[in-house]
């Protein structure tokens, strides 16, 4: 598929068959998001990604999917074969930026302008759901606001902070958002040339 053609199919998903992803598109579709840029190439970035129905459903719960199930029909996060939790890790952040590479000219650690573990884990995300779509499939995303129940389930350590679930599976008949009628900003709104 064309990269035009696949930024453009690319659209959130919240409704999916229950055919099983092939390991190989998986795979193919874990690696292109591992290949996302990371400041310092610190690779604080990391996924969990679930296929186990019964943790979907826990995942689901978290999420509080029931409360979109009269929206869209149905519990779309745990339905998708495959869940992705996108994690995020600050402390890699700090730790390698405190490496002597990485130091200021005065030996000073740098003074963060910007969370850019946020920024990292955000390009992931992007790739990983380009990749989705390249392999003919689709995804949703969608966050929690039980985070610590998401990591004690997940066994997710201390230091990394889970971002987002990824719902991924083969699309079926969806409810769209209503978000959608807002249509896209100008370009020359989206962009401003030479200064604001």
């Amino acid at each position: 598929m064309e990269f035009e053609d696949v930024v453009r199919k690319r659209r959130m998903m919240r409704h999916f068959k229950p055919d099983p992803i092939p390991e190989d598109s998986l795979d193919r579709i874990i690696d292109a998001a591992r290949r996302a840029p990371s400041a310092g190439n610190t690779q604080g970035q990391s996924l969990v990604v679930i296929t186990d129905p019964e943790m979907r459903k826990t995942i689901g719960e978290i999420c509080g999917e029931r409360e979109y199930a009269g929206r869209f029909k149905h519990n779309w996060v745990s339905e998708a074969p495959v869940q992705v939790i996108a994690c995020t890790s600050e402390k890699a952040y700090r730790d390698r930026y405190s490496e002597p590479d990485k130091l200021q000219d005065d030996g000073s650690v740098i003074e963060w302008p910007v969370p850019y573990w946020h920024i990292d884990v955000g390009c992931t995300v992007m790739a990983l759901l380009y990749a989705v779509v390249n392999e003919g499939l689709a995804a949703g995303f969608t966050g929690t606001q039980r985070l610590q129940e998401l990591k004690d389930v997940l066994g997710i350590p201390d230091e990394v902070t889970p971002v987002g679930i990824i719902p991924i599976g083969y699309p079926d008949q969806d409810v769209k958002s209503p978000s959608l009628k807002r249509g896209r900003k100008p370009l020359d709104e989206f962009a401003h040339r030479e200064r604001w």
